[in-house]
């Protein structure tokens, strides 16, 4: 572009091939730029054209949207950019395109320097320290004072500054540094448009002059009744209708302000209003002093009486106070002592448990003593069994009551199932049994056509499925061969059953044999009677049967769970009889063949 400051394009290059969290740091070279002190007028206000013509302007009101927390500088950076977007805003006059300019840009503008105001505003009043507290009122003042030097240079937007209601919010606050600060605001507004109020709605006035009047009655601050006195004055001058609104909307205004306002230092300011106010109302003046004063007098009656009330209420509060204080000293009195016994119960019961631990232990060395050296190692093992069955009993308890406890939700539930299930069963037997019968219905019976066709559907089947058909000769003859089959099979088992038994039979009589071998003297020691052993057959026999009859009586003599396989037994042998009646009862082809 012809005549483009150097410094505005070489700033705007270098914008374009930043990082977006660099761009703040740059726009606050515009500062520079605009304060140079060999810059005349005309060549100021070509720059910010330039500034304008190249996005730095709309660069500026985009970062002031952006998180403020989150820009390096953070809150200075951003209120730094705010009195830069001002200042490039005042003095500027776009050719092309005014309406974008006049109706869009400066309405966003001012928008964004007052959500930037509101959150300084609230970032004050949460400051606990007093550098930060110095710091944010410092920027709040330089948002503010942007805010001004905008509305100065275009006086169109004082009204769009009144009406946002965040500048309502910026005034309806209990601090009084910040409150200052707006008032000032204010009268900068009033000051460069003075018709300012009979612009904007009137909900927007009465909310003005409203918390105007709420500072004069709620607060003791000189600088704020000072403040406040000074804008009711210059409404009250700008114009008379809203002369007559102060008069008509707040009553006891003047009575405010000659008592409590009086002697604070703005004597002059106070006294042009109150001249002001009477002189509107000069003919009623005997009339208002008189509600006045009998307005003073319902608040004294009435403040004498909340007194009064107060007065009467303090004993009894008195009263509650110490029986809670009473009733929590003695919690926590009962909180200690209880304390104290726990922890007394509990050593108690450790010295217990020790005492019993150590006559415990002497029993046992006491009974080690009088069990016999060979009995000790037996001794103690029943002991270990004795041990953990115990431990086994007490974990299985625990574990069950565990188990218990877990499933005791669920059956609650099921039984809430139940009774639900039970309640709609009832419900819907009650409705079936209300419900009207139908009347009976004649089945239709088959037509001609359809019997004809269903014969044929059946006759089909039969031909695809024939029954398979034996005769009463190919029946008995099947049945013999069974019949022959069967006994091979039975005579066959019952043999090798007889084989088997010999087998075993002959095999405990050589472990016999080899156990008297094995526990036979040797044959310097050997009698006559020890020959008769290896001579005699009834021994073995004996000793076998001895064996078996000790195995039994283990088997008895063991748990229920250990015989749950029957290992033990034996397959029994089927006897003839039972082959007989079996061959005797056979079903070949649906009948009993005898």
């Amino acid at each position: 572009m012809a005549g483009t400051d150097p410094q505005v394009l070489a700033l705007a290059a270098q914008i374009t091939e930043s990082r977006e969290q660099d761009i703040p740091l740059l726009l606050l070279k515009l500062k520079g730029i605009l304060s140079s002190p060999s810059l005349g007028c005309e060549e100021s206000n070509k720059i910010k054209q330039d500034i304008y013509d190249y996005g730095l302007t709309q660069y500026c009101l985009l970062v002031l949207k952006q998180d403020h927390s989150q820009l390096h500088g953070a809150w200075a950076t951003a209120a730094q950019l705010a009195e830069i977007l001002s200042h490039c805003c005042v003095g500027l006059e776009v050719k092309e395109d005014p309406e974008e300019f006049y109706r869009k840009f400066l309405p966003s503008v001012i928008d964004s320097l007052l959500v930037l105001g509101k959150r300084l505003q609230a970032r004050f009043i949460r400051a606990i320290k007093d550098k930060e507290k110095q710091d944010f009122l410092h920027w709040f003042q330089t948002v503010t004072d942007a805010i001004c030097w905008l509305f100065g240079g275009h006086i169109q937007l004082a009204a769009r500054v009144l009406q946002n209601d965040r500048f309502l919010q910026l005034l309806i606050t209990d601090d009084v540094e910040t409150t200052i600060v707006m008032m000032s605001v204010l009268h900068n507004i009033l000051r460069v448009n003075s018709s300012v109020l009979l612009q904007v709605e009137e909900e927007t006035l009465h909310s003005v002059l409203d918390e105007l009047v709420y500072k004069l009655s709620s607060t003791t601050n000189p600088a704020v009744g000072s403040a406040a006195t000074k804008l009711l004055l210059l409404v009250a001058k700008s114009c008379k209708e809203l002369v007559q609104l102060l008069t008509a909307r707040y009553k006891g205004l003047k009575g405010l302000l000659s008592k409590q306002w009086t002697g604070k230092g703005f004597d002059r300011e106070v006294n042009q209003l109150l001249d002001l106010l009477y002189l509107e109302q000069s003919s009623g003046k005997g009339e208002m002093q008189k509600q006045h004063e009998a307005a003073c007098v319902i608040q004294a009656v009435w403040r004498g009486f909340q007194t009064r009330k107060r007065l009467k209420k303090l004993p009894q509060a008195v009263v509650t106070l110490q029986r809670s204080f009473r009733a929590k000293r003695e919690q926590e009195l009962q909180h200690l002592t209880k304390q104290k016994e726990d922890e007394a119960l509990k050593l108690q019961m450790q010295l217990q448990r020790q005492r019993a631990m150590r006559l415990f232990h002497e029993r046992q060395l006491a009974l080690l003593e009088v069990v016999h050296a060979s009995q000790v190692n037996k001794y103690m093992q029943e002991m270990e069994e004795k041990s953990a069955l115990t431990i086994q009993r007490f974990w299985r308890g625990y574990r069950a009551r565990r188990i218990f406890h877990q499933q005791k939700q669920s059956l609650k539930e099921y039984k809430a199932a139940i009774i639900i299930q039970r309640a709609a069963c009832k419900f819907l037997e009650k409705r079936r049994r209300m419900r009207p019968l139908s009347p009976w219905k004649e089945p239709k019976g088959l037509t001609d056509e359809q019997r004809l066709a269903l014969q044929q559907k059946v006759d089909d089947y039969i031909k695809l499925h024939p029954a398979s058909q034996m005769s009463e000769e190919g029946s008995k003859e099947l049945h013999v061969q069974a019949q022959a089959k069967l006994a091979q099979f039975l005579l066959r088992n019952r043999l090798d059953q007889r084989a088997a038994q010999r087998r075993e039979a002959l095999l405990a009589q050589v472990n016999t044999d080899v156990e008297l071998l094995m526990n036979a003297p040797g044959l310097a020691e050997t009698t006559e009677k020890d020959i008769g052993a290896f001579m005699s057959r009834s021994i073995p026999v004996a000793t076998k049967a001895r064996q078996a009859h000790n195995t039994m009586l283990k088997y008895t003599r063991w748990p229920w769970w250990k015989k749950l396989g029957d290992e033990f037994m034996e397959d029994d042998v089927i006897p003839d009889d039972a082959i007989n009646t079996e061959l005797e009862t056979l079903f070949i082809g649906g009948r009993k063949s005898f």
